[in-house]
């Protein structure tokens, strides 16, 4: 997965705190007040100064019944926009049904075409045997890991108010057929100005991998509202072939307001 993907990606995976893996058979139910069907989160990527591209996740309105457990159907895009198409053009979509109480995934798809670059991924999970069949390779991983998708909408069900700044958190994820430790650090509450008006946010940076995309571990910056909600509203990445940002531009379908100051 290339640069664009990378950064959207982490933008979705942002502010997850610890998990505690319990025994698979006693299959856990997760109080879910952040998210609802039908919810449509749409961003707007700046490479630089140019306007590069879109990114959309949204909870489609419907209920897929998958081993007789319902499911909420995510869907996110990447697209690269206007002159950008020239130079890398970007068309990424990513999928996955969610277990509605457990909140960790059953399945979950990836088609990437980038800059010429194409891959498809399809991963089923069975969370019960901790076992995932990808692309029909089998590996074992650990209870209630979490895929790209997943890992977002499993840590918006948590509650931040009497989080800390300074705390490091950390969830068990499969991503390219590995399982990864993703760490996040909870730096500060912040006031964000931004094109929807000044909205209170809680910064996290997500512990990256320098050297192959980005210069430092800490280079990438993501602002989550401080609701209900904890939509994130701002990622900002500082990589080896310039700067990349992710703005909010426009949400439906929320289960709260956004913590706009008024």
């Amino acid at each position: 997965m290339k640069v664009f993907g990378i950064i959207v990606a982490a933008m979705l995976l942002s502010a997850v705190p610890a998990t505690k893996h319990t025994p698979a058979t006693a299959m856990r139910t997760i109080d879910n007040k952040a998210f609802k069907r039908g919810e449509k989160l749409n961003y707007r990527i700046h490479y630089g100064i140019i306007d590069a591209g879109t990114a959309t996740i949204s909870v489609e309105n419907e209920n897929k019944v998958v081993d007789g457990r319902n499911t909420y159907h995510i869907i996110g895009t990447g697209n690269s926009t206007g002159a950008f198409n020239f130079f890398f053009k970007v068309r990424d979509k990513y999928e996955s049904f969610i277990d509605e109480k457990a909140i960790c995934p059953v399945v979950f798809s990836r088609h990437v075409d980038e800059g010429g670059f194409k891959f498809t991924q399809d991963e089923v999970y069975d969370q019960e045997y901790h076992k995932v069949n990808s692309n029909g390779k089998e590996y074992t991983i650990p209870a209630y890991v979490q895929d790209m998708l997943s890992a977002f909408y499993y840590a918006r069900t948590f509650d931040y108010t009497k989080e800390k700044p300074g705390k490091i958190d950390s969830v068990m994820t499969f991503v390219d057929n590995e399982v990864w430790p993703l760490r996040i650090k909870f730096i500060k509450r912040d006031t964000l100005d931004c094109d929807l008006g000044k909205i209170r946010c809680m910064v996290f940076e997500p512990m990256v991998q320098k050297g192959r995309i980005f210069k430092h571990d800490d280079d990438l910056q993501v602002w989550i509202s401080d609701d209900a909600s904890h939509v994130p509203i701002r990622a900002q990445a500082n990589v080896l072939v310039g700067s990349i940002k992710l703005d909010l531009e426009s949400y439906s379908g929320l289960v709260s307001d956004l913590a706009i100051v008024k």
